[in-house]
């Protein structure tokens, strides 16, 4: 097995610097509350800048004109949970998507929300 990421784009090195160029070498994002059930949507503001922005986030911006979980948003895009917690906190803090947390019962997260992720998660 090769170090240096093999035909597999996917896996390696070239998928880590990917990573990290897209984060700019940051490993959490500055909110706490973003789970990977939590909802999102582009804003109006979003949806106006779109074009103007880096890939990753116009990718983001355009997918979230439907309400995606953060988790499908990761398996759409190709991109580990956490790089995708740090991009939507960022756009999120820049008012290019709107956050909806998931209401909860006794601090646990609604079963109907979590069925809902878990079957978006079998279309992917």
């Amino acid at each position: 097995m090769s170090s240096t990421g093999g035909a597999d784009s996917s896996e390696g090195p070239s998928r880590l610097v990917r990573a990290y160029a897209v984060t700019g070498g940051r490993t959490h994002s500055q909110r706490d509350d973003l789970e990977l059930e939590t909802l999102v949507t582009t804003s109006p503001y979003g949806e106006a800048t779109a074009p103007s922005l880096g890939f990753e986030r116009r990718s983001i911006a355009m997918l979230c004109r439907d309400v995606l979980s953060i988790a499908e948003i990761s398996a759409c895009l190709d991109l580990p949970l956490g790089v995708a917690k740090i991009l939507v906190s960022d756009m999120a803090n820049e008012r290019l998507v709107i956050v909806h947390r998931p209401a909860s019962s006794g601090g646990r997260p609604d079963l109907v929300l979590l069925e809902r992720v878990l079957a978006g998660l079998r279309t992917i």
